[in-house]
């Protein structure tokens, strides 16, 4: 059994903020993007992995983006901000994946289906809020967390894939008592996020729905970008895809909006 604190230690590796980021966040969080831009640009490694995300064929420029003030302004506040997020995630990625079979081109372009599509899907719902853009980075990051937990219990973990044939959201469950989004949450609670942020992460489970209809509606469609994202060959190959138990009837109302979505260029 994994303890809730060996959980929490490895929550604490997710790196805080250094200064530039936090001044960065703040100003974007106060809709500065001048001056967001100015600081972020003394980060030469967030400049670096601001081009390379935006630069995703995902995103669907011709030409490339090379300025950080080019790239938070064709973003706006609330995707700089949720792009910054995403750099502090790429932070603790491993160098070396060690259960799911990934590596750093492979983390980053899950990292920009995932934004550039809830991206997509916020704009499509008429949202535009940097709490609910921000809430998407959070689940690349639980994936980090959860490979780090994996690896302590690696042999247990393959013996209960081979045997049970059983889903990843469950073995966690089984080695620690929490889920993805239960590790999503407890992030959140990390970077001090809203209780928008894990109200929707938690819906976006499909057996935990929120209670307040507009957090749960937006759960529904994280629950398929997270089930469309996972099932895509490159994360299937990985391994991520057994991460999620489907819920078709808890996203059957929103079923074919989503896949007439995702169909659009």
């Amino acid at each position: 059994m994994i303890t809730i604190s060996q959980i929490d230690s490895y929550i604490e590796k997710i790196p805080p903020s250094p200064k530039i980021l936090k001044e960065t966040l703040l100003l974007l969080n106060q809709g500065d993007l001048v001056k967001a831009a100015q600081v972020g640009k003394q980060d030469p490694a967030l400049n670096t992995y601001l081009k390379e995300l935006i630069n995703k064929p995902v995103y669907g420029f011709r030409s490339e983006v090379n300025d950080i003030s080019q790239i938070f302004g064709i973003l706006g506040v609330a995707k700089s901000q949720q792009a910054t997020y995403n750099y502090m995630i790429s932070l603790l990625s491993p160098a070396k994946w060690k259960l799911f079979q990934l590596n750093k081109s492979s983390f980053y372009d899950l990292q920009a289906q995932l934004c550039a599509n809830w991206q997509k899907i916020t704009a499509h719902l008429g949202i535009d809020d940097k709490d609910v853009q921000s809430a998407v980075s959070l689940l690349p990051a639980s994936i980090i967390v959860s490979e780090a937990l994996f690896c302590e219990k690696l042999e247990d973990v393959k013996l209960l894939r081979s045997v049970d044939e059983i889903d990843l959201n469950t073995i966690l469950q089984r080695l620690c008592k929490m889920d993805l989004f239960d590790i999503c949450q407890r992030i959140a609670q990390k970077w001090e996020m809203s209780h928008t942020v894990m109200q929707i992460i938690q819906a976006s489970s499909g057996i935990k729905p929120a209670q307040n209809e507009t957090m749960n509606k937006l759960g529904k469609w994280m629950h398929l970008l997270l089930f469309y994202t996972l099932s895509k060959p490159t994360f299937i190959e990985a391994g991520l895809n057994d991460f999620i138990d489907f819920q078709i009837e808890y996203v059957a109302d929103i079923y074919d909006d989503f896949l007439q979505l995702m169909e659009l260029a």
